[in-house]
């Protein structure tokens, strides 16, 4: 069976070779063990690749690039409408190559190829939609399409979380990151990690205010014990890099600035760190909580959109409530012994079975395209 997937994905040239966004290249890598041959349509940038970005590692994956699109400004937003015709004609050139397809959500081009996929293309196909799902007040963009995805069309839908009154077609999916052998590997790191300060924590994303950094950095100006934090990790990048590195100055504890890494250094960090800290104010659900539960990081994250569904407070984690001060939930991560800390890992661990990419391709086979 040959799959299309149609993304927002960023992709780059590195010395000739194109590479992209890491979790999603990662996944079709994945999938590419249960399709012939995979064609994935995405953005191709200009400029340097990110040292996360990784290659395809399968001939049978074929990329087709799009024209990069979208922005913050009104007239960015209406140059994703302009490039319309040249989107679908490859969308269609595409999908005369393919069995069925996957259109992953929300992105820009959304707006108009959701519509264009329900209306105008009878192939077998499904939707992902990545983000917030229960997202209150969403982008107009994103709005529309989760409306239509919802009421406009019967196709299957994958979805992070539960939701009351959740369409029948709407399916509950977890967004894969691990594979057996990093839950292998999982399970010794947490076993064999020891829940005593002085503790090292991490936080991996973008870089940026709704990602929570600058709430991270407050409650370190702040912390009473720094004796207690050997030191603070920060993984990504993003335009308030900078000021953030400023705020970090006035920290009590170290404080590290890494960059963008390659997964496998990521992953080399969660087995350090025994906290995983991502106090966002808008998630779908982050595959980097599932990954640093995987080795033995107690996560401290918001309790936005589906997080709350898999990680209940004093169990496998702590929740950050966004009418609390972000301060109090932090200070309160060194007040349990070890013992207390080392059931909670182990328990975070056990989520990681949700997130391996051998369940998702299971689940796609047996209740998407069996179905």
């Amino acid at each position: 069976m040959r799959l299309a997937i149609i993304s927002h994905t960023e992709h780059f040239l590195r010395d000739g070779q194109v590479v992209g966004w890491s979790p999603t290249v990662t996944e079709i890598n994945h999938l590419a063990n249960d399709f012939d041959e995979i064609w994935h349509l995405a953005v191709l940038h200009q400029e340097a690749a990110p040292p996360s970005a990784l290659p395809y590692t399968s001939e049978r994956i074929h990329f087709v690039p799009l024209r990069p699109f979208g922005g913050p400004r009104i007239f960015d937003k209406l140059g994703t409408l302009w490039q319309a015709p040249e989107v679908i004609r490859k969308v269609r050139e595409v999908l005369r190559k393919v069995d069925v397809w996957q259109f992953r959500a929300p992105t820009g081009i959304g707006v108009f190829l959701i519509p264009w996929l329900s209306l105008f293309n009878r192939q077998p196909g499904w939707f992902k939609y990545a983000g917030n799902w229960a997202q209150e007040n969403p982008p107009l963009g994103y709005r529309v399409q989760r409306f239509w995805l919802q009421y406009l069309q019967q196709r299957k839908v994958t979805i992070n979380g539960r939701w009351p009154n959740q369409p029948a077609h709407c399916l509950s999916f977890e967004n894969p990151c691990l594979t057996e052998e990093d839950r292998s590997r999982g399970l010794k790191v947490t076993a064999g990690k020891s829940y005593t300060a002085p503790y090292r924590l991490c936080f991996v994303g973008r870089l940026e205010t709704a990602k929570g950094v600058g709430r991270i950095l407050e409650a370190l100006q702040g912390f009473p014990h720094p004796d207690l934090i050997e030191m603070v990790h920060f993984v990504g990048d993003g335009p308030e890099r900078h000021r953030f590195e400023q705020l970090a100055q006035d920290a009590k504890v170290p404080v590290k600035f890494h960059g963008f890494l390659p997964r496998e250094k990521v992953f080399d960090l969660y087995k350090e760190c025994h906290f995983f800290l991502l106090p966002s104010v808008s998630e779908g659900f982050p595959k980097v909580l599932a990954e640093a539960a995987n080795f033995g990081c107690i996560p401290l994250v918001s309790d936005v959109s589906s997080i709350p569904h898999y990680i209940h407070e004093g169990q496998n984690g702590f929740l950050w409530k966004r009418e609390e001060d972000f301060k109090a939930s932090f200070n309160r991560l060194f007040h349990f012994s070890q013992d207390q800390l080392k059931t909670m890992a182990l328990e975070g661990y056990q989520l990681g079975a949700l997130f391996t990419f051998e369940r998702y391709g299971q689940r796609i086979k047996k209740e998407i395209l069996h179905a």
